[in-house]
């Protein structure tokens, strides 16, 4: 697939805090994460959505948050787009998005947890390289770790290309090629009954939280019962699975999920609901080696 690559992150750009997810129950949030973003040089406009919802959902209403969405791709003065939180509610949003608005005008689109499944299909539909990304209202609304913060700015702003494992496990040695392509587990299965998947060679990265380890075990089965999801992947990045009660018995399960498909399989990688994580691009070229618990982008993925 021939990628659509967004402009860099620069001082004096607009980023566009965008709700389409779960509902946002306190905008002073929002609001900090904009003087945040402010302090740095940055514009930030606020989607209409972050400041409404319906039952757990943010914005009046699903069309709101689809017409929100296409409004911030739309408008040339807004530079990047970062999503203000996960939780539920971008699955209702991928039958009714006009995907042309995203191919004709690619920038930065950001977010993580419920975003996977934007992600994805962005990915799917337009061939836009997007960013597995903190977001507004948890990781830059109060306190800001600095791990995050700056692998935030080196990947949207310097195009960052090597990112490695933090003490983790091998459940498979071996180096392989393929784009990066992943997100948070829960979502990317939900997505099942979709043509999700890419035709390319796959590096799969995943998470979750508050997961028992029999659904966390569910969901790679449904997932890996997906013959191009088998057949197209060629390494697995484990990030973080938090509030796992027994890790033996996960570890347990990755060293299963890495013998069956005997492919380059590691964990460690900060990719993850904790305040400490890295920003990667999603849908490029990468080469994972499992043994040395790294990953390095082979292209360009912003336009400087």
């Amino acid at each position: 697939m021939e990628l659509l690559k967004p402009k860099k992150l620069q001082k004096g750009d607009t980023i566009g805090i965008l709700a389409v997810s779960g509902q946002i129950k306190d905008i002073s949030k929002i609001n900090n994460a904009k003087k945040f973003f402010n302090s740095l040089g940055y514009n930030v406009v606020i989607s209409d959505t972050c400041k409404e919802s319906h039952r757990y959902m943010s914005g009046k209403t699903d069309d709101d948050c689809v017409d929100a969405l296409h409004s911030f791709f739309s408008n040339d003065e807004i530079d990047a787009i970062l999503c203000a939180r996960g939780g539920y509610g971008t699955l209702r949003h991928i039958n009714k998005i006009n995907w042309d608005i995203i191919k004709n005008n690619p920038k930065i689109f950001a977010g993580y947890s419920d975003i996977t499944i934007l992600l994805a299909m962005m990915y799917k539909k337009c061939g836009l390289v997007t960013f597995h990304s903190p977001m507004a209202n948890g990781d830059f609304s109060s306190f800001i770790n600095d791990y995050t913060k700056t692998s935030f700015f080196n990947v949207l702003s310097k195009g960052e290309k090597h990112f490695k494992s933090q003490n983790g496990c091998l459940y498979s040695a071996g180096k392989s090629k393929g784009i990066l392509w992943g997100g948070n587990l829960s979502s990317l299965v939900s997505l099942c009954g979709v043509d999700f998947v890419p035709d390319e060679d796959i590096i799969l990265f995943l998470e979750d939280l508050n997961e028992p380890v029999y659904k966390i075990d569910k969901a790679l089965t449904q997932l890996f019962n997906i013959q191009k999801i088998r057949k197209n992947v060629k390494g697995i990045i484990f990030g973080d699975f938090l509030n796992v009660e027994d890790k033996d018995s996960l570890k347990n399960l990755f060293f299963e999920v890495a013998n069956e498909l005997k492919i380059p399989v590691s964990d460690g990688f900060k990719i993850t609901h904790d305040k400490t994580k890295d920003t990667i691009p999603y849908g490029v070229s990468c080469v994972f080696d499992s043994e040395q618990g790294i990953f390095s982008i082979l292209e360009d993925y912003i336009i400087y």
